[in-house]
């Protein structure tokens, strides 16, 4: 499947899981490799969740990593909602169907670029882990923010993995190790690193490093401070927006992103990627 082909309905088994930080699990699912390999950084699935048929809608989820040879799929999700709790209620074997691939990821930055900074926020993370490794692999370096309300709520293992110490959870293999990547953690409440919002380290960063993109998924609030933070530096950011994509496709207008122009656009076929200054920040 080439990175042009359609999305496609195909069925998924859990694989394994476990709990990375409170209510907030690191799972994999196995599907199809031809569908997988379709899949690129910060591209999304929707993910149907057995064990409640009156639950009829897909629940969208972003990936840090891919296997296309095993056909898996990994994943950060926070158990917040009746579906994300069922998903990762699952046992390994248990399944059901998802629909891959969906939108547009990461683009990479201009020829020539070699430094990038990239800001996640809560479950924003595997997006942007998944663009420090694409990133990476082309040679460029990387420093990368990831903030959480609390220390209970980061993902450490994932942070572990870019810095290049994956703590014995078993990401580095899946790691192109190329650019240097240098991970810097914040809490609001200071429990652990930086004592503030992600926005404020990247704020530090950007007066004491140059950087030639800018790439951010979280919150809105602080995409919309990340954003800011790179247009006083004229720095190139782009933006993975959060948005419930229940179709996938359009159709049901439940994604819709408000544009600086005046227009309208669907996060699932024109996202989840944007460039910052094309956004409407409110």
């Amino acid at each position: 499947m080439s990175a042009a082909a359609g999305p496609k309905l195909a069925p998924y088994t859990l694989v394994w899981k476990h709990e990375a930080a409170e209510d907030i699990w690191d799972i994999c699912l196995e599907t199809e490799g031809e569908l997988v390999q379709g899949l690129k950084p910060g591209m999304f699935v929707n993910v149907a969740v057995p064990g409640d048929p009156s639950h009829i809608l897909r629940i969208p989820l972003s990936f840090y990593r891919t296997d296309p040879v095993r056909g898996w799929i990994c994943m950060i999700v926070a158990a917040v909602g009746e579906g994300t709790r069922r998903l990762c209620s699952l046992e390994p074997g248990e399944g059901s169907t998802l629909l891959a691939p969906l939108g547009h990821g990461w683009r990479m930055p201009q020829e020539g670029a070699k430094r990038a900074l990239l800001v996640a926020g809560g479950v924003g993370a595997p997006p942007v882990f998944a663009a420090a490794r694409m990133l990476q692999a082309r040679g460029i370096d990387c420093d990368v923010v990831m903030g959480a309300k609390s220390e209970r709520f980061l993902w450490k293992e994932g942070a572990q993995a870019l810095s290049g110490n994956d703590g014995g959870a078993g990401y580095e293999s899946a790691l192109s190790r190329g650019g240097f990547c240098e991970v810097f953690l914040a809490t609001d409440d200071g429990s652990y690193g930086y004592h503030g919002f992600t926005t404020g380290l990247a704020e530090e960063l950007v007066g004491k490093h140059s950087y030639d993109v800018v790439m951010t998924c979280g919150p809105q609030p602080m995409m919309a401070g990340v954003a800011k933070v790179a247009a006083a530096a004229h720095i190139p950011c782009q933006v993975s927006m959060e948005r419930m994509m229940t179709c996938g496709f359009g159709a049901c207008n439940t994604c819709s992103v408000q544009m600086a122009d005046g227009t309208v656009r669907a996060c699932c076929q024109d996202g989840p990627v944007f460039d910052a200054e094309e956004v409407l920040w409110k």
